[in-house]
């Protein structure tokens, strides 16, 4: 390194264009680093001018004031030469920039270092000059965006802001096709200036709507509860036994138990026909014991899992059981359901499919539903 700075030190002429000392201001300098590197043909002619043949090479160097724009001085006081960053035209005629120090085929002379830096300051001009375009340009494209995301929010009353976090009168969220979108009062203008408080009053009204809304359900429940009451009190103390009377007049009947009977007044003609027996535990515990030929298998309440639904076919058995149940409730709708019943634990093996026979009408207030089994 020492060589590379007295060989270069030993040729005056290579900064000729410095100007002389003609006063005090101009022979002042400030010493500085230059860093570069060598290729593997810089490096041998650095090992054949006498230097250390190192990739990363360092000098010191004393530049004149006139060529200090040619400098950058870090944090900690350290004055380089402007060779890194490189910046250098790509194919568009654009400015990129590379951390990488230049490198040179051979070790630069002091002036060929000045001439790097000085491009390098122009082209760093030029892109810095090119990004805060960019960035001008970016930002009046996304002020139009938000304009027009904005005067659509406004136009249109039926669109809400995102409700968590709730709007305020200063900000607010709107989800569009670029994801959720901060408006904000204190730095938005125009139409997007009137979003946070148009989104408040909409929340605030939203609020108040539901409000209401949940208290008419609650006064129709309240009175459909009431009306249901009545209509229990009627029937039982018409069909009901002593014993319910009884207890209905001292205000100790369950409620389910009224309805239960009820029921059995109601489907009375399908007396004779089981019930749905919620028993899918044990049966599918004997189905994967069959299944498996492991006759100690267990299954565990936690590990039961049940989904029920409509069925989509039916065997002819099946069908018989619907119609036959239609025919004796003719005011009833009846459904065919499946239930797949399943562990958690042995997902491997077949499900257990039970079907069975929903009956349900309504019976004055109460929607009765009782569930007969598919087959005998």
């Amino acid at each position: 390194m020492d060589s590379a700075s007295r060989s270069a030190l030993r040729r005056p002429e290579l900064i000729a264009d410095v100007p002389s000392a003609t006063t005090p201001e101009s022979a002042r300098s400030l010493a500085v680093t230059a860093v570069y590197q060598l290729s593997e043909a810089g490096r041998k002619a650095s090992l054949l001018a006498g230097g250390d043949g190192r990739a990363l090479q360092q000098i010191s160097l004393q530049v004149p004031t006139n060529r200090l724009h040619l400098v950058s001085v870090d944090s900690q006081g350290v004055a380089r030469l402007k060779l890194r960053p490189r910046y250098e035209m790509d194919g568009e005629q654009r400015v990129v920039r590379t951390d990488a120090a230049a490198t040179y085929d051979a070790p630069p002379t002091i002036e060929e270092l000045f001439r790097e830096a000085a491009r390098n300051h122009e082209l760093e001009r030029v892109y810095l000059a090119e990004r805060t375009l960019t960035r001008a340009k970016k930002r009046e494209a996304d002020r139009e965006w938000r304009m027009l995301v904005a005067q659509a929010f406004l136009a249109d009353r039926s669109q809400r802001a995102v409700v968590h976090p709730a709007p305020s009168q200063k900000r607010c969220y709107l989800v569009t096709d670029q994801g959720r979108v901060l408006f904000d009062i204190t730095t938005d203008e125009g139409p997007a200036h009137e979003v946070p408080p148009e989104a408040h009053r909409r929340f605030r009204a939203d609020l108040k709507a539901k409000q209401e809304r949940n208290q008419q359900e609650r006064a129709a429940q309240l009175a459909l509860h009431e009306e249901k009451k009545r209509y229990i009190a009627e029937w039982i103390a018409k069909c009901g036994t002593l014993d319910q009377q009884a207890r209905q007049a001292a205000g100790l009947l369950p409620m389910e138990e009224a309805i239960e009977a009820i029921t059995d007044r109601a489907f009375a003609a399908l007396a004779d026909r089981p019930l749905y027996k919620r028993d899918g535990l044990e049966r599918l515990q004997a189905h994967l014991r069959q299944v498996t030929h492991s006759a100690d298998l267990v299954i565990l309440p936690t590990e039961l899992e049940v989904s029920s639904s409509n069925a989509l076919t039916a065997t002819s058995s099946h069908w018989s059981v619907v119609q036959a149940a239609q025919a004796a409730v003719p005011d009833a709708t009846v459904t065919l359901r499946s239930h797949r019943v399943s562990s958690r634990k042995h997902r491997q093996t077949p499900a257990l499919v039970l079907f069975g026979v929903l009956v349900s009408c309504r019976f004055g207030p109460l929607l009765l539903r009782r569930e007969y089994a598919a087959s005998m």
